[in-house]
């Protein structure tokens, strides 16, 4: 399914390049340094409309949020680098996490293997995620020019309205227990899906495993978008 998706908006990119704007690779790997110069505004609007509407309703939101709201040209490529420097530091802090550059901006994602774990059936944070996630508070303090963007989501086991409400608590956990660590509550935006967004096959222990997950989408905030077009501004 995600396959078939990326392979459309590569195709809806090369027909906005053609149209005049600037095309952009949809999603990079940390390890890749990300053009944001490279994303028109336009452009990086229409794919990230295109990801919520047939991605971000069934399986993965965080992705569609984070390229709809790209700045574009040389200001998107100064918000770029600053993003490329923070997903490597997340990489580094937390390896078993998914980090992908994406965008002007990070996703994240935890599943029960690593590192953001749970109670059986409930909202309580293990010990180990407490770990991982006060690795990944040191970061966000360290690029405070980010906000964040958390989404909850379970397996299709159970009742789907038990589902919706324990992952809008796992996700409430995550954001509070990041609000506790001494980062403003202000930069948090926190969501939950229930089961309603499967990435993997919910038939398979290990597809319900990845299911239940907790996905962070990092974005630039205002002061870092009204900073990058400056410096772009200076340049030109």
């Amino acid at each position: 399914m995600m396959k078939v998706m990326l392979r459309k908006i590569a195709i809806i990119a090369l027909t906005v390049t053609m149209m005049g704007f600037t095309g952009c690779e949809a999603v990079k790997n940390t390890n890749k340094t990300q053009r944001g110069a490279g994303i028109g505004a336009t452009a990086g609007a229409i794919l990230g409309g295109v990801l919520g509407n047939n991605v971000g309703s069934k399986d993965n939101a965080v992705l569609g949020a984070v390229l709809g709201g790209v700045v574009g040209g040389a200001a998107g490529g100064i918000i770029g680098n600053r993003m490329d420097k923070q997903a490597k530091k997340i990489e580094e802090e937390l390896p078993g996490a998914e980090v992908k550059r994406v965008g002007e901006g990070i996703s994240v994602v935890f599943d029960e293997e690593s590192g953001v774990k749970f109670a059986t059936n409930k909202a309580t944070l293990t010990s180990a995620s407490k770990v991982t996630l006060d690795k990944l508070a040191e970061v966000f303090k360290e690029y405070p020019n980010s906000n964040i963007m958390i989404d909850g989501h379970t397996d299709s086991s159970g009742d789907d309205t038990y589902n919706m409400t324990l992952s809008q608590k796992r996700a409430q956990a995550v954001s509070n227990y990041l609000v506790n660590k001494g980062l403003s509550s202000e930069r948090f935006t926190t969501s939950w899906h229930g089961e309603t967004q499967p990435k993997f096959d919910n038939t398979t222990p290990e597809g319900r495993a990845k299911n239940r997950r907790v996905e962070l989408g990092i974005v630039a905030n205002e002061a870092l978008k009204e900073e990058a077009k400056k410096q772009a501004e200076l340049k030109d």
